[in-house]
């Protein structure tokens, strides 16, 4: 059992969790992630690793409510346990002094895009950081990544906070002035990394992006998070989750974000019949 140390709602619907995982903290590096389970009932459910402190023993998870499983999992209390919680799984961001990078977190992408903007910095990197949301009640971890940028923008869709628009907005904008931009990671929602990429590439601008939506198992037996980079079929939880985005086949990885939506929406709906929310 994983005890949740801290509990924190960053936002109406984002919650953060600070859970006593010595053994993976020890090992935990920008970019990975873990998979976590509540009960014997529940299912697995992948999440970034947001933060790790190897002193305190501690991994930093950040989620959105946005079905069954995380609707559950933000009912937990601190002094609370989940029963499984494994990892650092995945293959963790390759940092190096690039030059200026440009680090770009959509919704609650910006949890997991803070790790690696933070090594990146720490690599020696001068930091370009944007973060976006739909509205001022999602922003978070504005002072987190501003501790670890150069110059940060914050954008919001209908311009609560910081400049309104979407966070390919900012970026153009640096590249469209010529200034140069060695290296751009990218973390959110499908349509922004699709985004991201679709301009990167115009500029001829190298981009990450990390696909750990599409994550269902997170060790590669489920084939669920099949993805085409290049014309290969890769697996996003063991040969990324970060990858080449100018070589990602986001069409299909829109399409295979789909494969259980009437699932979960069977799951949802069960949970909230049933009294306890559980089997």
């Amino acid at each position: 059992m994983y005890r949740i140390i801290e509990k924190q709602d960053l936002t109406p619907a984002i919650t953060l969790m600070k859970v006593d995982a010595p053994a993976i903290a020890r090992k935990a590096q920008a970019g990975q992630f873990i998979i976590l389970r509540l009960h014997d009932h529940a299912e697995r459910i992948p999440l970034t690793i947001a933060d790790y402190n190897r002193d305190e023993g501690t991994i930093t998870i950040v989620f959105q409510i946005v079905g069954k499983s995380t609707e559950e999992l933000a009912t937990l209390k601190q002094g609370d346990s989940i029963l499984n919680f494994a990892g650092p799984l995945g293959v963790p961001s390759e940092i190096e002094d690039y030059g200026t990078v440009a680090c770009i977190g959509g919704g609650v992408g910006v949890a997991p895009i803070y790790p690696i903007t933070r090594a990146l910095h720490q690599a020696g990197n001068r930091i370009i950081s944007v973060v976006g949301a739909r509205c001022v009640d999602l922003c978070f971890f504005e002072s987190e990544m501003r501790s670890v940028s150069d110059e940060l923008h914050v954008v919001t869709d209908d311009g609560t906070k910081g400049r309104k628009g979407l966070v390919t907005d900012p970026l153009e904008d640096i590249l469209k002035s010529g200034s140069k931009i060695d290296l751009v990671i990218a973390v959110g929602p499908v349509p922004m990394m699709r985004a991201v990429a679709k301009l990167t590439k115009t500029y001829g601008v190298k981009t990450i992006v990390s696909l750990n939506p599409i994550m269902v198992d997170g060790t590669g037996m489920c084939g669920c998070c099949r993805v085409s980079v290049g014309g290969t079929t890769k697996f996003a939880c063991v040969d990324g989750p970060d990858f080449d985005a100018h070589q990602v086949d986001f069409e299909e990885l829109t399409k295979r974000q789909r494969t259980y939506k009437k699932e979960e929406q069977v799951a949802n709906e069960h949970y909230h019949q049933c009294a306890c929310g559980k089997e």
